[in-house]
Order: structure tokens, then sequence, then C-alpha cells
């Protein structure tokens, strides 16, 4: 059975944990409408960076209730190590958004839609992972959650990969290859992050088996 003994105060990690994976989602969606819909850009990237904000005060608020308990659910360095993982996935997808306004690029390719499908897949499987961490019976549900996280990951490597080749094979356009790397650089990592979030969760659930 996978359960921590939980005080009232060490709950609030994972309350925070669930606020900064459920706006992780929040801010994925979004990076999804923005490349499927593609009108206002501006706005829509404005929206994004303000999520992007709710996140780091989320961080911030574990760190603090960090350095505030003298003992904690779990390894505080798991506890870090998820924390700045989660953060980064939120970046991240901020830094994608924010490449294709600064660039201004003329739209997204098909390759950016396929990226930003495996990226909110991922991203929603590390939230109910989450949720999942201090449910009596969650320790099976979260330990395939991991697995289908990893599966996603080598998932985005794969259109990684086509999405470069696609991008050097049309040689010509040079700017449009530099940018169109960095964009896809950024929501690769989205994924690896999610990946690295789920080896965080599935070291913690056999920890505390």
């Amino acid at each position: 059975m996978f359960k921590f003994s939980l005080k009232p105060k060490d709950k609030k990690f994972f309350v925070l944990f669930e606020q900064g994976a459920l706006n992780a989602v929040k801010i994925s969606k979004q990076l999804k409408d923005l490349v499927y819909v593609w009108e206002h850009v501006k706005e829509r990237v404005g929206v994004i960076n303000d999520i992007e904000h709710q996140g780091d005060a989320i961080t911030h608020q574990i760190f603090e209730q960090l350095h505030r308990s003298m003992i904690t659910p779990f390894d505080r360095e798991d506890i870090a190590l998820l924390a700045h993982s989660l953060d980064d996935v939120v970046d991240y997808i901020h830094a994608a958004a924010d490449a294709m306004l600064l660039y201004n690029v003329q739209r997204p390719t098909d390759k950016a839609k396929a990226l930003v499908d495996i990226v909110v897949q991922a991203v929603t499987e590390v939230e109910k992972a989450v949720s999942e961490m201090y449910d009596r019976n969650g320790r099976k549900h979260l330990l395939q959650r991991c697995v289908e996280i990893n599966r996603l990951e080598n998932m985005g490597d794969s259109v990684f990969r086509l999405a470069m080749a696609e991008l050097f094979d049309d040689s010509v356009d040079f700017a449009g290859v530099i940018k169109w790397r960095e964009i896809y650089q950024h929501m690769e990592s989205v994924i690896d992050r999610c990946e690295d979030i789920a080896n965080i969760l599935e070291g913690v659930a056999i920890k505390y088996a």
C-alpha cells in the first residue's frame, strides 16, 4: 500500500504540488490553443505569461514551506527536485510560446502541432500522477502513469527527430531553421521534464511502498 503518514501541515506540500501540476496542465492547453488556432497571438502569449508567473508563485511557496518544515512527508531532496521539474515544465512551455511570438512565425508547422499534442498528454499524466501521490491505493496507478509518461517521452523524441530532419531538408530557409529548431527544443524539453517527474515519483513510490 502506498500511503504517507501525513500531519496537517505536511499536506500543504501535496496541495501545492497539485496546484503546480494543475497550473502546468492549464498552460499546456493554452499552448495547444495557440498552436492550433493561431489568432490573437500576442494576447494568447500574454495569458501564457500570466500562468507562468502563477507557477513561479507556487514554486516559491513550496520552497518556503520546505525551509519552514523540520519534518517532511518524503525526502527534502525529492521535494526540491519535483518542485524544480514542475517549474521547468511551465517555463519551457512559456519559452516555446514566447519564441513563436518573438520570431514572428507565420504559422505553426504540422510537427509543432504533433509535439504540442504530446506535451498536453504528458503534462496531463503528470497531473494525475501527482494527485495520486498520497492516495491510499494510488501506488499502482501512479506507477502506471509513470510508464505512460515514459512512452509519451519516446513518442516525443521520435516526432522531434522527424521535425528536425524536415527542417534541415528545407535548408534554403536558414532563418526558419533557427527559429523552429529552438521552438521544437523547448517543446521536447517539456516532455523530457515530464519524464524526469515520472522518475522522481516512481522513486518516491518505491521508497515509501
